[in-house]
């Protein structure tokens, strides 16, 4: 009976659970009202009640001449406008702080709010630009840990399909070529159909693990593999150009990989989504640093919300403390420019 007791008890506490946050709204009353007119309603009651007092039973005169109630009256007035200005000012911090929290975004650092306003506000405001020290600074360590895990989980994958995958379908071709030179005439072009899907096949392959890891950008280079990276993008109905001159400032290896990894997100969208013709590539040396730039001749931006490739590469570029933007390029289409400051 004890087991069943407590069954009932549970299922009468899960019954009268979504009642809960009704019962404390109609407890508390209506939240939505803002402080600053729950604090000049309130002083405005008093004032109110001050000024029926001396219109009332306690003035000095009976009964009230029209110029002491103009003068009440008055003064009510300017008592209430001083109030609502001095609330107003008071509170104007607050209001700005709650402007800059609807406003913060992690994967664009460095906006913070002013400190300003009474010793209170001022503290609350310095309080929330600390805790956002810390949060984009733990999302920078969060994203560097996931970014490593993720390119050595495509390494690892580029590496199993080009030596398993790989060397299986470079297997099946030799053994395809071995049955075309034994096999009749009538099944020879059915063997030999077979021989080009199988080597298209392994072609994707060995594409697809260039793209998981650019064995070129270790191998060769930065400039060699941006200059890559163009070449296989460019196909039928897409021309990819390339502008990245020598010369260039030395980098870390993190960062070129960053580089590599914003040019080829950027390249893929242009790919997938721009339905443009034309795009380039461009790696130039800047007063303080080194810029990218991929730009395209699309459809723009429009009002189309970020993506993950997007997200991605700004969590690229914050692994590495760059600037990331994007922004209309002059002939209607999309610029994505990183910018590496310094020897990063």
């Amino acid at each position: 009976m004890g087991g069943v007791t407590d069954i009932r008890e549970h299922a009468g506490r899960a019954r009268l659970a979504p009642q809960a946050p009704r019962e404390r709204r109609e407890r508390g009353g209506n939240t939505n009202v803002s402080l600053f007119w729950r604090i000049f309603s309130l002083n405005a009651a008093g004032l109110v009640v001050a000024a029926a007092l001396l219109l009332g039973p306690v003035t000095v005169s009976t009964p009230v001449t029209p110029a002491e109630a103009v003068v009440v009256v008055v003064g009510l007035a300017l008592l209430l406008a001083a109030n609502a200005l001095v609330l107003r000012i008071g509170l104007a911090p607050l209001r700005r702080l709650g402007h800059a929290m609807a406003a913060a975004d992690l994967l664009r650092p460095g906006a913070r709010a002013a400190v300003a306003g009474p010793s209170e506000a001022a503290a609350l405001i310095t309080t929330y630009n600390t805790m956002l020290d810390r949060l984009e600074a733990e999302r920078a360590a969060g994203a560097a840990r996931a970014l490593s895990a993720q390119e050595r989980e495509r390494r690892h994958v580029a590496r199993e399909l080009h030596d398993e995958v790989g060397q299986t379908l470079t297997a099946v071709l030799l053994q395809l070529k071995r049955v075309a030179d034994r096999a009749p005439e009538e099944l020879r072009e059915e063997v030999s159909q077979a021989q080009e899907a199988t080597r298209a096949g392994l072609d994707e392959i060995r594409r697809i693990a260039r793209l998981l890891r650019p064995g070129v950008l270790e191998e060769l280079g930065l400039a060699s593999a941006l200059r890559a990276l163009a070449g296989e993008f460019s196909a039928p109905g897409l021309t990819v150009r390339h502008h990245v001159p020598g010369g260039l400032p030395p980098l870390t290896e993190e960062s070129e990989l960053v580089l590599y990894r914003v040019a080829q997100e950027g390249l893929t969208n242009t790919a997938r989504h721009s339905a443009a013709d034309r795009a380039e590539i461009r790696l130039q040396r800047v007063a303080d640093g080194v810029e990218l730039l991929v730009r395209d001749n699309g459809k723009g931006l429009g009002d189309a919300t970020e993506g993950a490739g997007i997200r991605g590469m700004r969590e690229r570029a914050l692994l590495i403390g760059a600037e990331l933007s994007l922004a209309g390029a002059p002939d209607g289409g999309t610029d994505v420019r990183l910018l590496v400051r310094g020897n990063r």
